[in-house]
């Protein structure tokens, strides 16, 4: 008796699966589409303008200093404008944890002029926090030098990326209108 009630519920969910199948083809398709906040209506993000806020990495901060940059008069000078950079705790806990070799990082990270993120989430991995951060709050510019994480943030519409090249910082993905020219 129960394999026959078995059986028979078998047959009856193949049923209601042909049921769902045979739709009306006149009818509209319904498509889920990911919703874009309405600073991204334009070409780039209108949320950015001065005062800049930016989202500091931790190997950006060592190679500014192999470069010889000071962080906050560099981003000036890359964006003409003021800046303000954004530490979260995830960075500040990569940095302590690289130890005594980069006390002078930790120095830097730890200056006035810099802000401090909290972060509630839980773990330390810097990389899944940042991206976390300009995906919520499309206000941030990432400042990095690791080309994974600017591979993962360059498929976010509207982050521009800040980087080093030629001892100083460019920008990328951000209006020609905005900071000095592109080299």
């Amino acid at each position: 008796a129960t394999t026959h009630r078995l059986f028979c519920r078998k047959e009856t969910d193949r049923a209601k699966a042909k049921e769902k199948k045979k739709k009306d083809p006149s009818q509209l398709k319904e498509r889920e589409v990911t919703k874009y906040p309405s600073c991204l209506f334009f070409q780039y993000n209108t949320q950015l303008g001065p005062p800049y806020h930016i989202l500091v990495d931790t190997n950006f901060i060592n190679f500014s200093i192999k470069a010889k940059l000071d962080i906050v008069q560099s981003m000036m000078d890359c964006l003409y404008a003021k800046c303000i950079p954004y530490i979260t705790d995830c960075v500040m806990a990569e940095i302590e944890k690289l130890g005594m070799k980069y006390r002078v990082a930790l120095r830097i990270a730890k200056d006035p002029r810099f802000e401090r993120l909290p972060c509630t989430h839980k773990g330390t991995y810097a990389d899944d926090c940042l991206v976390q951060r300009v995906t919520q709050h499309k206000c941030y510019i990432l400042a990095t030098v690791d080309r994974d994480l600017k591979r993962r943030v360059r498929k976010i519409p509207g982050v521009p990326i800040m980087y080093i090249s030629n001892h100083r910082y460019n920008i990328e993905r951000m209006p020609d209108d905005y900071g000095a020219p592109r080299f």
